[in-house]
């Protein structure tokens, strides 16, 4: 006896029979175009090749030629993606020309090349690096920084860790951008960035958001222990070695600044499936919302009073630190 398949299943299987092709022939295209091939007509030859490959391989003669094809073109699209190579031999722009490396020894963790970049336009900047040596123990403060360039959606959000006695290092995760190449959203999710830690001075990192390009930036001091801002800041330290020797490609969507720092926190996953996580101009909200921010105050007050204000014409110089703060919501809950 014959089953009948319902007619919405058949409909159902025609359209996703429709879409398959079309949404194979996009990606790989995109994933070719946006690749590191070298050089770079061969890229190009590539992403030309590829969908007219496909198209010939849906006019061959039969079903089984066809379906042969198609699968050994999905084949091989997939092979050359799963093992293309992050590398960190590329010629970089210079602000990722040179990447920290950390050495432990005991509680303290000695930091090579913290960027502190003099910066007079955006494009005009004199690189500048220095070695510093933290304790752990001394480790006192973790600040969330959301950097604003258009509208609320979307937003910049790194790390700032501070120490008693006055010092502080931000750590941002980034695109490693090579020179040859503009900055595009879309192709960070394909294989064209790699990941990179900018470790920087709060002058370099913070400054240039505020001073240099004028965006919205804010800072909120973060409500953790001792112990968990030891354990987050080791966190980021063993993943700035990592790095040095074992790239990683960055992913707009699975693996960015924001879902990056989720999971150096060990963030459970229903928080890193946050819709908040992807809009990240909203990360300030869902840390306020799981409790890591100040909540005395509603959350549309706290991050007015949070938003970092500079005077006109200001210029990151060695108060810079204690300066943006002045004005900002004192958090005295942070546990010790």
């Amino acid at each position: 006896m014959s089953v009948k398949m319902p007619f919405r299943w058949k409909h159902a299987g025609k359209t996703a029979g429709r879409i398959t092709p079309i949404v194979f022939v996009l990606f790989g295209t995109a994933a070719l175009y946006y690749s590191t091939i070298e050089p770079d007509g061969l890229r190009l030859a590539l992403t030309l090749l590829f969908p007219l490959l496909v198209v010939c391989a849906y006019r061959l003669p039969n079903s089984l030629a066809r379906r042969t094809g198609v699968g050994v073109l999905c084949a091989a699209l997939s092979l050359w993606y799963v093992t293309d190579p992050p590398r960190n031999d590329r010629e970089w722009q210079g602000e990722y020309a040179i990447p920290a490396d950390v050495v432990m020894d005991g509680g303290f963790a000695h930091i090579h090349h913290v960027r502190n970049f003099i910066y007079r336009t955006t494009q005009d900047y004199t690189p500048r690096y220095y070695d510093a040596t933290y304790n752990l123990n001394d480790l006192s403060s973790v600040d969330l920084v959301t950097s604003y360039w258009a509208g609320n959606a979307i937003a910049h959000v790194f790390l700032s860790f501070g120490f008693r006695d006055g010092r502080h290092v931000a750590i941002s995760i980034e695109t490693r951008r090579q020179k040859k190449f503009q900055y595009s959203t879309i192709a960070g999710f394909f294989h064209h960035y790699e990941t990179f830690y900018v470790t920087a001075d709060e002058r370099d990192l913070i400054g240039v958001r505020t001073d240099v390009r004028h965006e919205r930036v804010y800072l909120y001091r973060l409500n953790l222990s001792a112990p968990a801002r030891r354990r987050l800041f080791e966190s980021y330290l063993r993943e700035i070695h990592t790095l040095v020797h074992h790239p990683a490609w960055y992913n707009t969507l699975t693996d960015n600044c924001t879902t990056g720092i989720l999971t150096r926190a060990q963030a459970r996953l229903r928080y890193r499936l946050d819709w908040r996580v992807l809009l990240s101009g909203y990360t300030a909200s869902l840390a306020y919302d799981l409790g890591l921010l100040d909540t005395q105050l509603p959350f549309p007050e706290l991050k007015k009073q949070s938003r970092i204000h500079r005077p006109l014409n200001a210029y990151p110089d060695a108060d810079y630190s204690d300066a943006i703060r002045r004005s900002l919501p004192r958090n005295d809950r942070s546990v010790d």
